[in-house]
C-alpha cells in the first residue's frame, strides 16, 4: 500500500496505474504522519501536485527524522530547478512530473528496492512506535496539569513506559506538582536542534517514583523564546520510538508548541469544566481543529469537575460542543490536596472517585500495557 497525501477526490484513480490498486488518501501531513505510526510496514508516501511546497517539505523532513525509511515521493506539475532544489534539501527522494504515470511507476519500484533495503537492515519495520496524546483546553484554570500528572502516574504504575512532557514552557507546573529537582528541561534540547536521539531526550528525562518519566519546562520563562515549534516536533517523534505512551501537558493557546504536538499527536485530550467561557473555548477549539484537518474520531472530551452545582449541566456542555464526554471527573478538596503533598492522587487514593473515574478512561481507551 501506498500513502498518497492529495485533496482531489479522484486522485487515487488517477494514479491507480503507476501506484497500485492499494493507496490511502489522506488529505493532511497529520494524516500521513497518524497513517505511518500506525503501520510500521508502509514504505512508501506520495505528495499530490497541489500541496504547497513548504508544506510538502516540511513533511518530508519529519518522515526523514521519524521513518528514515520511508520513501517520499514529490508530483509537481512542472520540473523546475528551484522545486527540485529544495525537494533534496527536504529529503524527497524522487520528483515526478503528475502527468508522467510512466515515470511515476518507475519512481515508485526504485524507492520501494530502497526503502526494503534500509528495512531490512535496520530492522526499523519491526519497531512499533508509541502513541502521543495531547491534554488541552485553550483556557487556563481546567484541570490540564492534574489530569496529565495523574493519568501519566498511574499509567507508568500499570506497568507501560509513560512520557510525560511539560510544553507549558513559560510557566509549567509538572515538576512543582509531582515534587520534581529536575536538573535539565526542554531548554537542554536546543543545543541538539536537528540531531535529537534517544540518548539525548534521555539526559533530560527526570524520574518519578510511580516510573513515569518527565521531560520538564523551563526553571526561567524567558527560556520558552528559545524553543521553537520545529524543536518540539523533533522531540516527540524520537519520544515516540522510546515510549509506548507520549502525554503532553499543554499550555492554554493554540501556540506554534501546541501545533507542532497536534502534528504527530494520535488523541486530543479536551478538556472542559461547567462554565461558559471553558465550553466556549471548547467549541472554539474543536472549529480550530476541523480546520487544521484534525480528525474527529481522534478526539475525546473528559469534563473535570463535572458534579459543580453552577447552574450549568452536562447536557448543556454536549449540546453546545456536539460531541459526547468520554469522562466525567468529580470535585474533590482531595485533589488540591494531593498536589499541595506532591502525591498523585490516583496512587495515594487508589479507590477516591477521581482516581477511579481516570483509571476507567484509560481503560476504556486502552492506554496501559
Amino acid at each position: 500500500m501506498a500513502i498518497l497525501w492529495d485533496s482531489d477526490p479522484a486522485a487515487a484513480e488517477n494514479y491507480r496505474f503507476a501506484v497500485g490498486d492499494q493507496i490511502d488518501v489522506v488529505e493532511a501531513a497529520q494524516s500521513v504522519m497518524r497513517a505511518l505510526g500506525s503501520n510500521p510496514d508502509e514504505l512508501l508516501v506520495i505528495v499530490g501536485p497541489e500541496v504547497d511546497m513548504a508544506a510538502a517539505s516540511s513533511l518530508a523532513e519529519q518522515v526523514r527524522n521519524g521513518r528514515s525509511e520511508v520513501s517520499v515521493i514529490l508530483l509537481r506539475r512542472r520540473l523546475e530547478v528551484m522545486v527540485l532544489a529544495q525537494a533534496l534539501r527536504a529529503g524527497f527522494r524522487e520528483v515526478v512530473a503528475s502527468d508522467d504515470l510512466t515515470s511515476l511507476s518507475e519512481a515508485c519500484r526504485r524507492s520501494l528496492k530502497i526503502s526494503r533495503h534500509l528495512a531490512g537492515i535496520s530492522g526499523i519495520s519491526a519497531v512499533k512506535e508509541g502513541k502521543v496524546i495531547a491534554v488541552f483546553n485553550a483556557k487556563g484554570g481546567c484541570g490540564k496539569t492534574t489530569i496529565a500528572t495523574n493519568l501519566g502516574c498511574y499509567m507508568a504504575s500499570s506497568g507501560a513506559r509513560v512520557l510525560l512532557v511539560d510544553l507549558d514552557l513559560a510557566f509549567g507546573d509538572v515538576a512543582i506538582s509531582l515534587q520534581l529537582r529536575p536538573a535539565a528541561s526542554v531548554a537542554d534540547l536546543v543545543a541538539m536542534s536537528g540531531h535529537i536521539d534517544e540518548q539525548g531526550l534521555a539526559s533530560v528525562v527526570t524520574k518519578h517514583d510511580s516510573g513515569l518519566d518527565t521531560v520538564c519546562a523551563p526553571n526561567q520563562p524567558g527560556e520558552a523564546d528559545r524553543i521553537s515549534g520545529a524543536l518540539v516536533g523533533e522531540m516527540l517523534r524520537v519520544a515516540r520510538r522510546s515510549y509506548e505512551y507520549v502525554i503532553i501537558d499543554t499550555p492554554p493557546a493554540f501556540s506554534e508548541h501546541v501545533l507542532a504536538t497536534f502534528d504527530v499527536c494520535d488523541m486530543a485530550v479536551l478538556l472542559a469544566t461547567l462554565d461558559i467561557p471553558s465550553v466556549k473555548n471548547l467549541r472554539l477549539t474543536l472549529d480550530t481543529l476541523d480546520l487544521l484537518g484534525y480528525p474527529r474520531e481522534a478526539r475525546v472530551v473528559i469534563l473535570n469537575r463535572s458534579d459543580a452545582k453552577v447552574g450549568l449541566h452536562t447536557e448543556d456542555v454536549v449540546a453546545a460542543i456536539k460531541q459526547p464526554i468520554a469522562a466525567m471527573i468529580p470535585s474533590s478538596s482531595h485533589v488540591p490536596a494531593s498536589v499541595n503533598r506532591g502525591g498523585p492522587i490516583s496512587l495515594d487514593e487508589p479507590k477516591h472517585p477521581v482516581s477511579l473515574s481516570l483509571r476507567a478512561f484509560a481503560d476504556t481507551y486502552n492506554l496501559n500495557p
